[in-house]
Parts: C-alpha cells; sequence; structure tokens
C-alpha cells in the first residue's frame, strides 16, 4: 500500500508554517508561482506580507503566529477553515537552532528548542488531523534534520529534538496510512539559511533554500515518506547509523573537524 502524492498543486490549499525565510519561504515562493493557496505563518509579519504579494489576492493568507503558543495556532487554522473550509497540506518548517555542547549546555536554550522544534509540530498536527481523518485525505509534511539520525557535535539539543520528530513521523505514518492520510518525513543536510550561518565549520554538501524546496515539493507529488537530500551526504548519514558505536565516533571525530 503506497501512500498518496500530490501531483499539481495548483489550487491546493497549503498552511506553511515557518514561511518568512530560508525553506519556508523558498517553499512559498514555488507553491504561489505554481498556483496553490497558500497560508503564510511565521513571527515575523512583515515578511509574510512580502510573500503574499506575489500572488493575487485570492492566494494567499497571512497568518502570524508563534509555534510555542497554542491559542495563535488554533486562532491561525480557524482563519483558513473559516476562509478555504480546510488544508490539503500542512507543511511544517519551522524550527529554532542554537548550538550546544556539554561545556556551554543551556537549559532554557534547550526547552526552547524543544518547544519550537517538537511540540510546535504536535500543536499544528493536532488542529489538522480531525478534518483530514474526516474526510481520509490530506499531507502532513515535517521539516527535520539529519541531525536527527545520530549524535553530532553541536546538537545537544537540536539534535535529540529532531530524533524525536522521525520517530513522531515514523509512528504518524503507520496511525494514518490505512486512514488515507499522507506523511512526509523530510531530513535536509546543510541548507543555507540564517540558522546554519550561526555555524563557524565548514559545512559539507551545503545547498540553497531553492534547491531544498525543490527537492522537498518533488518528494511530496511522488508520496515519499522519507524526503531526504542532499542525498550524496545524509545517504552517507543513514549509512554511519548501522554502524558499531566505535567505529561511528571515529569516523564523526576524524571527519568533522569541530
Amino acid at each position: 500500500m503506497k501512500q498518496k502524492g500530490i501531483p499539481n498543486f495548483s489550487g491546493q490549499r497549503v498552511w506553511i508554517i515557518g514561511a518568512s525565510s530560508g525553506i519556508g519561504e523558498a517553499c512559498a515562493q514555488a507553491l504561489i508561482k505554481v498556483g496553490a493557496k497558500v497560508a503564510l505563518s511565521s513571527r515575523r509579519v512583515g515578511r509574510l506580507n512580502t510573500l503574499a504579494a506575489l500572488g493575487n489576492t485570492e492566494q494567499s493568507l497571512v497568518l502570524p503566529l508563534d509555534v510555542t503558543d497554542d491559542g495563535q495556532l488554533k486562532n491561525g487554522y480557524q482563519s483558513i477553515l473559516g476562509t478555504w473550509g480546510g488544508v490539503d497540506l500542512l507543511l511544517f518548517v519551522s524550527g529554532v537552532y542554537v548550538p550546544l555542547r556539554a561545556d556551554n549546555f543551556d537549559m532554557d536554550a534547550a526547552e526552547q528548542t524543544i518547544d519550537a522544534n517538537l511540540l510546535g509540530p504536535m500543536r499544528a498536527v493536532a488542529l489538522v488531523l480531525p478534518e483530514m481523518l474526516k474526510a481520509h485525505a490530506g499531507h502532513i509534511a515535517i521539516v527535520g534534520s539529519v541531525a536527527g539520525y545520530s549524535g553530532l557535535p553541536k546538537a545537544l539539543a537540536y539534535g535529540p529534538s529532531k530524533a524525536a520528530i522521525i520517530n513522531f513521523c515514523e509512528t504518524l505514518y503507520y496511525d494514518l496510512l490505512p486512514q488515507g492520510v499522507s506523511v512526509h518525513m523530510i531530513s535536509p543536510g546543510f541548507v543555507a539559511t540564517e540558522a546554519t550561518a550561526q555555524n563557524d565549520f565548514e559545512m559539507p554538501a551545503l545547498i540553497s533554500a531553492q534547491e531544498a524546496a525543490t527537492e522537498i515539493l518533488s518528494g511530496i507529488e511522488k508520496g515519499e515518506f522519507d524526503i531526504h537530500f542532499p542525498k550524496r551526504f545524509s545517504r552517507f548519514l543513514k549509512f554511519l547509523r548501522i554502524l558499531p558505536y566505535p567505529i561511528y565516533f571515529w569516523i564523526v571525530r576524524r571527519f568533522v573537524k569541530i
């Protein structure tokens, strides 16, 4: 049994959470260009308005919100229901990244990371699920990271938040496939964004946000569950997962020069 894709995004109702920059912004631009109806959410309303101006007046909704605020998410979803009657695709891209190692571990930063990167998507999914289950249709796409595959330096809170997203998506897929609702687990490698600009080390296989958006939308079109890229990097990290820990840690220390 294979889950459904979206062969044509024209006219599809898409809620992008985290649309104001990076991968989310690139996805929004691409979807607006092909005629999708796009609800744009993030905390930065000015950037959302700029994006909305790329399409016609009935094509976009600007719904500023903070993913850690359940009330704001609920109000945003109610606005979509009131205007369009539902959502065909929830694309959750929003996330925070604070580089953390054991010698500078900050519990406040860790809690904020888990709240935004794990509980944020869970809040959004909980909102859209009832209508999707009722219709036996819809798509849930969540951007995680290859950092969730296994432990990596400077990801003491970010990595666990993304590892949990992998587990969450796997369980969603298992539950929702028989119900006709598709789940897309998105695991990017290094993408040139405001978040990765914080890194002070060389990022292998770095790609642009536009390239990431192309990979994501292509995967959703085909109905793929496991959307990971760039393949030359993500496949290598998948391989590392199956190695014994002594070999894994030796390779990481040898090739990650931080």
